[in-house]
């Protein structure tokens, strides 16, 4: 017990810098594994690009999961589709021509009710697993698909030449960006769904 301990610090410094390395390597690995499991998954949609856009900045929390994926894709599609209707009932307090105001009514309207139903499907997406399954997955996939009919028919009151040209454009525009989220969103489900079942 004569020996007393000796702290070699050149020894613990080059075991940390090891440590480190290594740990880099790893994150880097499954940061990358992540990133291509993402932009796989996204070959499943319609919008690839878009899927692949959206999601990639999330793919540390999907990691490998085709159900976080689909989550996911839900909740980024929920975001901005709430955006889109804070925007467009601002728009509608704005100067525009009464046809305009009301075709920006009823689309906020039809954005309202998907909102619904894509809240729900998140809700329902929580609740997955076990023998009920089969009936949380068809009520998911009938909510998103008809968010997606909502949101395509919000559009729908912009149709004719005499709605101002900017304000169909940027409407039309975010809900295009919607309509292909919630596309995208359903192919999901429905990927994750044949592989589950």
């Amino acid at each position: 017990m004569g020996e007393s301990f000796k702290f070699n610090h050149h020894h613990f410094l080059t075991s940390l810098l090891v440590i480190i390395a290594i740990l880099k390597s790893v994150h880097t690995t499954t940061t990358t594994t992540n990133t291509e499991f993402v932009k796989s998954s996204c070959t499943f949609t319609t919008y690839p690009r878009l899927c692949f856009s959206s999601l990639s900045t999330h793919a540390s929390l999907i990691q490998t999961s085709p159900k976080l994926m689909a989550h996911a894709a839900l909740n980024i599609t929920l975001a901005s589709a709430k955006a889109t209707s804070a925007m467009m009932v601002r728009l509608s307090n704005s100067r525009l021509k009464p046809r305009e105001v009301s075709a920006m009514r009823d689309c906020v309207e039809e954005l309202g009710d998907s909102l619904e139903e894509l809240r729900k499907s998140i809700g329902e997406m929580c609740r997955l697993s076990g023998s009920n399954y089969e009936v949380y997955m068809s009520d998911i996939q009938t909510w998103v698909s008809a968010a997606l009919t909502d949101v395509n028919t919000c559009t729908d009151g912009f149709e004719g030449d005499d709605m101002n040209g900017k304000v169909k454009v940027l409407v039309r525009g975010r809900i295009l960006v919607i309509a292909h989220l919630t596309s995208n969103a359903l192919a999901l489900i429905n990927h994750f769904a044949s592989i589950h079942g």
